[in-house]
């Protein structure tokens, strides 16, 4: 009876652990299982991505507020057009904000940083920023340096 018992207790502890494991890879993967709020869609056009992917975070002053929702090539300028979803909260960024590609933390995760402009008319769901900065690409710079360019 007492092995029994034993035995219970582990089972209980190795499921639990495995919960762990499966709400700690959500996280650190970005998804979620609780449906997303309103929301909006801006488009940026950047020169170049630098890794930027689907499902990477918008943010403002360091705080987040959208995500990437789609990447694609756009023929006309042949630059990279990004779909960004906004929260329906954030209603205030103005037609002349900027858009850049930063790094965050020790392993590179690439997001859109927002920058607030000065004009009073506000982005529409539709609208592109195009005041963008593409992300640093350290390879370029690096061979750049050694070959003198």
């Amino acid at each position: 009876m007492y092995s029994r018992w034993i035995e219970l207790l582990v089972g209980i502890f190795m499921l639990a652990g495995v919960g762990a494991l499966l709400v700690l890879a959500l996280q650190v993967s970005g998804l979620t299982l609780a449906k997303g709020g309103d929301s909006y869609t801006i488009y940026a056009q950047f020169d170049d991505l630098g890794g930027l992917s689907v499902r990477g975070k918008v943010a403002m002053a360091g705080v987040t507020i959208g995500k990437v929702s789609a990447i694609e090539l756009d023929k006309k300028t042949f630059s990279a057009k990004v779909s960004l979803t906004i929260d329906s909260d954030v209603d205030f960024l103005s037609i002349d904000s900027t858009a850049a590609i930063n790094t965050a933390g020790l392993l590179g995760e690439k997001y859109v940083s927002i920058s607030m402009g000065a004009d009073e008319q506000s982005l529409k769901p539709g609208d592109v920023i195009y005041d963008t900065q593409s992300a640093l690409n350290i390879e370029k710079l690096i061979g750049n340096f050694a070959t003198g360019k």
